[in-house]
């Protein structure tokens, strides 16, 4: 059985059109309540966290809804669809609130276009799985991602080349060219792949490739039956899930307060950036996108390598290695005082450090959780780096308004070297991981 890449690339079209727009969003939110309304950093931070926040709610609520459902079009794509539709709406009118210069509805525009985010994000990241054949969902995923890396790269390359100079520039051609990025992107997936049709093929394809007999084949029991004498049904052997070893447990609680510290120094950077840079560094309009895109370039490009040092050294020693070098260039960016092109060396250097944590923390959590919980702790993986996201842009914020913008990096730095502490304590989890047979698969990383 081989990964079909066409249909994999059409359902990748959905992620890519979500990164698009939470790239966009990241840079350019904090600008227009900021330059348009004059909110204070604290304010800011705290509406910046809000779509975490959430997320925690409506994440859940509606990948469950989603899975319920069933309709002609199949049980993803109608929150596909309408949440496409609804956000391209909204960010529209998060223009007009925003040339109006008026605060009430910009904020309730902005709740609404979360809220439409909200409705398809899960299902879209659901519709992968759904459609792959489950031994071709590590390939399928790379693919995913690269397509995510490419609508990421895509905002960043408008926001450069649309957002004008000057206290409130015109962000309506920048929205335009992402609601236009979403909808034609969602459009080509809708029209390229039948969700049901693909679902009934890939659970047929997947019954033959495992040669599993339904009771259509003319044996109700078959699976069920013990081999010896065939006359009583037992029940197929099931994992018993054990309880996690003290010691190990004590890994994990370190783990997770690394994750929620490296988190919480990475996202205070990315979410006010484009206003330090504005205010430090003096740069003007969208020129800010330069180091981010080198940052997400060098991270992309960095995955094969870390996965191959990581089958070298192990998961532990690499997301160490990769939080000194984040730590490092955080460090040096505390005595840049205006923007010079050397600077986007240290941004590379923190798209590799941050792709060198990303592509090995998840898998220490489900090594240490085998024969648990996997899925409660994945879930808890999540928690901790969503808390970070809703803490890190208040705390931050408040830091950035009340004492000095200069406190960005030594706040991310000290985050930072405080994850690096935390994660000397891990003890577990850690592995040499089988180098990757497809080049491809190294791509292959939780969010």
């Amino acid at each position: 059985m081989k990964l079909n890449y066409k249909r994999t690339f059409f359902i990748g079209l959905a992620f890519l059109s979500i990164s698009g727009f939470w790239q966009m969003y990241d840079s350019i939110i904090p600008l227009m309540l900021q330059n348009t309304f004059h909110l204070g950093e604290t304010l800011t931070g705290a509406l910046m966290a809000m779509d975490n926040v959430l997320a925690i709610f409506l994440l859940p609520l509606f990948g469950t809804l989603s899975d319920k459902a069933d309709t002609k079009i199949g049980k993803r794509m109608p929150f596909i669809l309408a949440g496409t539709l609804l956000a391209s709406v909204f960010l529209l009118l998060l223009s007009a609130a925003d040339r109006r210069q008026n605060l009430v509805m910009f904020i309730t525009v902005l709740f609404l276009l979360l809220l439409s985010m909200g409705l398809y994000r899960s299902p879209a990241v659901a519709l992968m799985p759904d459609l792959t054949p489950n031994r071709l969902r590590s390939k399928a995923n790379a693919v995913i991602n690269l397509m995510g890396a490419v609508g990421g790269v895509y905002a960043l390359i408008m926001i450069k080349f649309l957002v004008g100079a000057g206290e409130q520039p015109d962000y309506l051609p920048l929205f335009l060219s992402i609601a236009g990025l979403m909808v034609l992107a969602v459009a080509v997936l809708f029209f390229t792949v039948n969700e049901k049709k693909v679902t009934e093929q890939v659970a047929k394809e997947e019954r033959a490739e495992n040669g599993c007999r339904c009771p259509a084949d003319g044996d109700a029991g078959a699976g069920n039956r013990a081999e010896g004498d065939g006359s009583q049904p037992v029940l197929d052997k099931i994992p018993v899930k054990t309880v996690m070893p003290k010691e190990v447990k004590r890994s994990m609680v370190f783990l997770l307060l690394s994750i929620f510290l490296w988190f919480t120094a990475y996202n205070a950077v990315t979410t006010a950036f484009s206003r330090y840079t504005r205010v430090v560094w003096h740069m003007e309009g969208g020129s800010f996108a330069d180091c981010l895109m080198v940052a997400t370039v060098a991270a992309i490009c960095s995955y094969i390598p870390i996965g191959n040092i990581a089958s070298r050294v192990g998961r532990k020693k690499t997301i160490l290695a990769g939080i000194v070098l984040m730590s490092l260039c955080y460090f040096a960016a505390v005595f840049v005082g205006s923007y010079h092109p050397v600077i986007n060396i240290a941004f590379a250097a923190i798209g590799v450090g941050w792709a060198a944590i990303n592509v090995n923390s998840y898998p220490m959590i489900v090594e240490m959780s085998k024969g648990c919980d996997i899925g409660k702790f994945t879930g808890t993986y999540y928690t901790f780096s969503m808390a970070a996201q809703i803490f890190t842009p208040v705390l931050s914020g408040f830091l950035l308004e009340r004492v000095s913008y200069r406190t960005l990096f030594p706040y991310a730095f000290v985050f930072s070297a405080l994850a690096f502490v935390t994660m000397l304590q891990v003890r577990h989890g850690d592995s040499r991981p089988e180098k990757k047979k497809d080049m491809l698969e190294h791509f292959d990383v939780d969010d």
